[in-house]
Protein backbone atom coordinates (compact mmCIF):
# COMPACT_ATOMS: atom_id res chain seq x y z
CA UNK A 1 0.00 0.00 0.00
CA UNK A 2 1.39 3.42 -0.88
CA UNK A 3 2.65 5.49 2.01
CA UNK A 4 0.32 8.35 1.12
CA UNK A 5 -2.75 6.06 1.34
CA UNK A 6 -1.63 4.71 4.74
CA UNK A 7 -1.20 8.24 6.09
CA UNK A 8 -4.61 9.22 4.78
CA UNK A 9 -6.31 6.23 6.46
CA UNK A 10 -4.60 6.97 9.78
CA UNK A 11 -5.65 10.61 9.57
CA UNK A 12 -9.25 9.58 8.90
CA UNK A 13 -9.25 7.20 11.88
CA UNK A 14 -7.83 9.86 14.18
CA UNK A 15 -10.46 12.33 13.00
CA UNK A 16 -13.24 9.79 13.63
CA UNK A 17 -11.96 9.13 17.15
CA UNK A 18 -11.81 12.85 17.84
CA UNK A 19 -15.40 13.28 16.70
CA UNK A 20 -16.51 10.40 18.99
CA UNK A 21 -14.70 11.91 21.96
CA UNK A 22 -16.23 15.32 21.28
CA UNK A 23 -19.70 13.79 21.03
CA UNK A 24 -19.26 11.94 24.32
CA UNK A 25 -18.08 15.11 26.02
CA UNK A 26 -21.03 17.09 24.68
CA UNK A 27 -23.45 14.37 25.81
CA UNK A 28 -21.91 14.27 29.29
CA UNK A 29 -22.01 18.04 29.54
CA UNK A 30 -25.65 18.11 28.49
CA UNK A 31 -26.54 15.42 31.03
CA UNK A 32 -24.80 17.33 33.78
CA UNK A 33 -26.53 20.53 32.80
CA UNK A 34 -29.88 18.76 32.87
CA UNK A 35 -29.04 17.32 36.29
CA UNK A 36 -28.12 20.77 37.56
CA UNK A 37 -31.38 22.23 36.27
CA UNK A 38 -33.52 19.48 37.74
CA UNK A 39 -35.48 20.66 40.77
CA UNK A 40 -35.24 18.29 43.70
CA UNK A 41 -36.16 18.11 47.35
CA UNK A 42 -33.80 16.43 49.81
CA UNK A 43 -35.38 15.19 53.03
CA UNK A 44 -34.35 12.85 55.85
CA UNK A 45 -36.36 10.43 57.95
CA UNK A 46 -35.85 8.31 61.06
CA UNK A 47 -37.39 4.98 61.93
CA UNK A 48 -37.17 3.42 65.37
CA UNK A 49 -38.23 0.09 66.85
CA UNK A 50 -38.12 -0.62 70.59
CA UNK A 51 -37.44 -4.18 71.72
CA UNK A 52 -36.11 -6.19 74.64
CA UNK A 53 -32.52 -7.48 74.44
CA UNK A 54 -32.17 -11.24 74.47
CA UNK A 55 -28.45 -11.73 75.16
CA UNK A 56 -25.90 -10.26 77.56
CA UNK A 57 -22.14 -9.83 77.20
CA UNK A 58 -19.84 -10.05 80.22
CA UNK A 59 -16.19 -9.02 80.38
CA UNK A 60 -14.52 -11.08 83.11
CA UNK A 61 -11.19 -12.64 83.95
CA UNK A 62 -8.39 -13.24 86.40
CA UNK A 63 -5.44 -11.10 87.45
CA UNK A 64 -2.61 -12.81 89.36
CA UNK A 65 0.81 -11.77 90.63
CA UNK A 66 3.97 -13.71 91.42
CA UNK A 67 7.63 -13.13 92.15
CA UNK A 68 8.46 -14.49 88.71
CA UNK A 69 6.57 -14.43 85.43
CA UNK A 70 6.33 -18.22 85.52
CA UNK A 71 4.83 -18.17 89.00
CA UNK A 72 2.24 -15.56 88.07
CA UNK A 73 1.37 -17.44 84.88
CA UNK A 74 0.95 -20.75 86.69
CA UNK A 75 -1.41 -19.16 89.23
CA UNK A 76 -3.39 -17.48 86.46
CA UNK A 77 -3.67 -20.67 84.43
CA UNK A 78 -5.01 -22.55 87.43
CA UNK A 79 -7.56 -19.83 88.25
CA UNK A 80 -8.72 -19.42 84.64
CA UNK A 81 -9.14 -23.18 84.28
CA UNK A 82 -11.54 -23.04 87.23
CA UNK A 83 -13.43 -20.14 85.62
CA UNK A 84 -13.79 -22.06 82.34
CA UNK A 85 -15.00 -25.13 84.18
CA UNK A 86 -17.49 -23.06 86.16
CA UNK A 87 -18.86 -21.41 83.02
CA UNK A 88 -19.28 -24.82 81.46
CA UNK A 89 -21.24 -25.91 84.54
CA UNK A 90 -23.49 -22.88 83.97
CA UNK A 91 -24.20 -24.26 80.48
CA UNK A 92 -22.29 -21.52 78.68
CA UNK A 93 -21.27 -22.88 75.26
CA UNK A 94 -17.57 -22.87 74.37
CA UNK A 95 -18.34 -20.82 71.26
CA UNK A 96 -19.71 -18.10 73.56
CA UNK A 97 -16.42 -17.71 75.45
CA UNK A 98 -13.61 -15.80 73.75
CA UNK A 99 -10.30 -14.54 75.09
CA UNK A 100 -10.24 -10.76 74.69
CA UNK A 101 -7.03 -9.86 76.54
CA UNK A 102 -3.90 -11.63 77.74
CA UNK A 103 -0.88 -9.80 79.10
CA UNK A 104 2.21 -10.36 81.24
CA UNK A 105 4.13 -7.38 82.57
CA UNK A 106 6.43 -6.49 85.47
CA UNK A 107 5.26 -4.79 88.65
CA UNK A 108 7.63 -2.21 90.13
CA UNK A 109 8.37 -0.92 93.60
CA UNK A 110 8.74 2.84 93.52
CA UNK A 111 11.64 3.90 95.79
CA UNK A 112 10.92 6.79 98.16
CA UNK A 113 11.89 10.29 97.17
CA UNK A 114 14.89 11.73 98.99
CA UNK A 115 14.83 15.19 100.59
CA UNK A 116 16.77 16.55 97.61
CA UNK A 117 14.02 15.32 95.24
CA UNK A 118 15.99 12.38 93.80
CA UNK A 119 15.29 8.69 94.13
CA UNK A 120 16.62 5.36 92.93
CA UNK A 121 15.36 3.65 89.82
CA UNK A 122 12.22 1.53 90.21
CA UNK A 123 12.85 -2.10 91.14
CA UNK A 124 10.86 -5.04 89.76
CA UNK A 125 9.11 -6.73 92.67
CA UNK A 126 7.20 -9.29 90.64
CA UNK A 127 5.05 -9.94 87.60
CA UNK A 128 1.35 -9.64 86.87
CA UNK A 129 -0.65 -11.78 84.44
CA UNK A 130 -4.04 -10.66 83.17
CA UNK A 131 -6.36 -13.02 81.29
CA UNK A 132 -9.77 -11.68 80.30
CA UNK A 133 -12.59 -13.28 78.35
CA UNK A 134 -15.81 -12.10 76.74
CA UNK A 135 -18.77 -14.29 77.69
CA UNK A 136 -22.16 -14.30 75.98
CA UNK A 137 -25.11 -15.30 78.16
CA UNK A 138 -28.06 -16.33 75.98
CA UNK A 139 -30.54 -16.98 78.79
CA UNK A 140 -31.04 -13.66 80.54
CA UNK A 141 -32.94 -15.24 83.41
CA UNK A 142 -29.67 -16.94 84.43
CA UNK A 143 -27.52 -13.80 84.15
CA UNK A 144 -27.68 -12.81 87.83
CA UNK A 145 -26.67 -16.30 88.92
CA UNK A 146 -23.79 -16.40 86.42
CA UNK A 147 -22.45 -13.06 87.66
CA UNK A 148 -22.60 -14.28 91.24
CA UNK A 149 -20.94 -17.59 90.43
CA UNK A 150 -18.09 -16.01 88.48
CA UNK A 151 -16.59 -14.66 91.70
CA UNK A 152 -16.78 -18.06 93.39
CA UNK A 153 -15.18 -19.61 90.29
CA UNK A 154 -12.13 -17.42 90.88
CA UNK A 155 -12.75 -14.40 88.68
CA UNK A 156 -11.42 -11.22 90.29
CA UNK A 157 -11.80 -8.90 87.33
CA UNK A 158 -15.09 -7.62 85.87
CA UNK A 159 -14.74 -5.35 82.88
CA UNK A 160 -18.46 -4.77 82.46
CA UNK A 161 -21.79 -6.03 81.21
CA UNK A 162 -23.85 -5.07 78.18
CA UNK A 163 -27.08 -6.15 76.52
CA UNK A 164 -27.83 -6.77 72.85
CA UNK A 165 -30.27 -8.26 70.38
CA UNK A 166 -28.93 -11.49 68.95
CA UNK A 167 -30.57 -11.14 65.51
CA UNK A 168 -31.42 -7.47 64.94
CA UNK A 169 -31.75 -7.58 61.14
CA UNK A 170 -35.57 -8.15 60.94
CA UNK A 171 -36.13 -5.29 63.39
CA UNK A 172 -33.64 -3.12 61.51
CA UNK A 173 -35.58 -3.77 58.30
CA UNK A 174 -38.74 -2.65 60.07
CA UNK A 175 -36.97 0.51 61.22
CA UNK A 176 -35.80 1.16 57.64
CA UNK A 177 -39.38 0.99 56.39
CA UNK A 178 -40.49 3.41 59.10
CA UNK A 179 -37.62 5.77 58.21
CA UNK A 180 -38.71 5.93 54.55
CA UNK A 181 -42.32 6.57 55.61
CA UNK A 182 -41.13 9.36 57.89
CA UNK A 183 -39.08 10.94 55.10
CA UNK A 184 -42.03 10.78 52.65
CA UNK A 185 -44.33 12.32 55.27
CA UNK A 186 -41.95 15.23 55.73
CA UNK A 187 -41.53 15.60 51.96
CA UNK A 188 -45.31 15.89 51.48
CA UNK A 189 -45.55 18.55 54.18
CA UNK A 190 -42.74 20.57 52.61
CA UNK A 191 -44.13 20.18 49.10
CA UNK A 192 -47.61 21.28 50.17
CA UNK A 193 -46.18 24.27 52.00
CA UNK A 194 -44.14 25.27 48.92
CA UNK A 195 -47.08 24.63 46.53
CA UNK A 196 -45.12 22.09 44.47
CA UNK A 197 -45.83 18.50 43.52
CA UNK A 198 -43.62 15.55 44.34
CA UNK A 199 -42.21 13.55 41.46
CA UNK A 200 -40.18 10.36 41.38
CA UNK A 201 -37.56 9.44 43.98
CA UNK A 202 -34.11 10.05 42.53
CA UNK A 203 -32.02 8.38 45.25
CA UNK A 204 -32.22 6.82 48.72
CA UNK A 205 -29.31 6.59 51.14
CA UNK A 206 -29.06 5.18 54.65
CA UNK A 207 -26.84 6.06 57.58
CA UNK A 208 -26.47 4.73 61.10
CA UNK A 209 -27.83 1.35 62.14
CA UNK A 210 -28.07 -0.92 65.14
CA UNK A 211 -25.54 -0.54 67.94
CA UNK A 212 -25.73 -2.77 71.05
CA UNK A 213 -26.10 -1.16 74.45
CA UNK A 214 -22.73 -0.01 75.84
CA UNK A 215 -20.94 -2.24 78.33
CA UNK A 216 -21.28 -0.96 81.89
CA UNK A 217 -18.38 -1.31 84.30
CA UNK A 218 -18.69 -3.58 87.33
CA UNK A 219 -16.46 -4.51 90.26
CA UNK A 220 -16.13 -8.19 90.99
CA UNK A 221 -14.91 -7.79 94.55
CA UNK A 222 -18.09 -5.94 95.54
CA UNK A 223 -20.13 -9.05 94.66
CA UNK A 224 -18.20 -11.51 96.76
CA UNK A 225 -20.36 -13.42 99.27
CA UNK A 226 -23.48 -11.64 98.03
CA UNK A 227 -26.86 -12.90 96.87
CA UNK A 228 -27.43 -13.48 93.14
CA UNK A 229 -26.86 -10.16 91.44
CA UNK A 230 -30.10 -8.38 90.44
CA UNK A 231 -29.95 -7.19 86.83
CA UNK A 232 -32.41 -5.37 84.60
CA UNK A 233 -32.03 -5.68 80.83
CA UNK A 234 -34.46 -2.86 80.05
CA UNK A 235 -35.20 -2.11 76.40
CA UNK A 236 -33.18 -1.22 73.35
CA UNK A 237 -33.94 0.97 70.38
CA UNK A 238 -33.04 -0.11 66.87
CA UNK A 239 -33.06 2.79 64.46
CA UNK A 240 -32.37 3.70 60.86
CA UNK A 241 -31.81 7.10 59.23
CA UNK A 242 -32.45 7.61 55.53
CA UNK A 243 -32.15 10.49 53.12
CA UNK A 244 -34.38 10.83 50.02
CA UNK A 245 -33.81 12.98 46.97
CA UNK A 246 -37.17 13.55 45.25
CA UNK A 247 -37.96 15.46 42.07
CA UNK A 248 -40.46 18.29 42.42
CA UNK A 249 -42.70 19.77 39.74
Amino acid sequence: MPVSSLVTRRSSLAAALAVCALSAALFTGAARAEEAQRRVLTVSGTGEVTTHPDIATIQTGVVTEGKTAAEALAANTKAMSAVFKGLEAQKIAKDDIQTSEFSVYPVYNEPPVRPDGTRDNPVIRGYQVRNQVTVIVRKLDTLGGVLDKLVSFGSNQMGGIGFAVDKPEPLLDEARGEAVKDALRKAKILADAASVKLGKIVSISESGGYAPQPVYAMKAMAMRDSAPVPVAAGTQKISSDVSLVIEIE
